[in-house]
């Protein structure tokens, strides 16, 4: 059986989204409302769990999306800003390392 993930979703402006572009990750992407994006950010149930435990605003969704919310934006910036450093979205147990 396939090891679930849980996403975590990053908001994308216009200015993060030419950050995307630049490292060839655009096409990662997904709309939203109303033409906003989002870049999902994966974690697995270990990382879910210390991720909770890290930052004691994270909530998980577990009745519908099943996804990681109510991270710190600051959280958010950082991952978002790793992903664009590594120019890839797998990045979690890199970002979890220095927590």
């Amino acid at each position: 059986m396939a090891e679930e993930k849980y996403p975590i979703n990053i908001w994308i402006n216009e200015e993060r989204y030419e950050k995307l572009k630049a490292v060839g990750l655009a096409n990662m992407c997904e709309e939203m409302l109303a033409g906003l994006k989002v870049l999902r950010v994966y974690a697995n149930d270990a990382q879910k769990d210390k991720i909770l435990k890290v930052f004691p605003t994270a909530k998980f969704d577990s009745a519908t999306t099943k996804s990681i919310e109510l991270l710190p934006r600051e959280v958010k910036d950082k991952m978002f800003d790793m992903v664009i450093e590594k120019k890839s979205i797998d990045i979690m147990e890199e970002f979890l390392s220095k927590y």
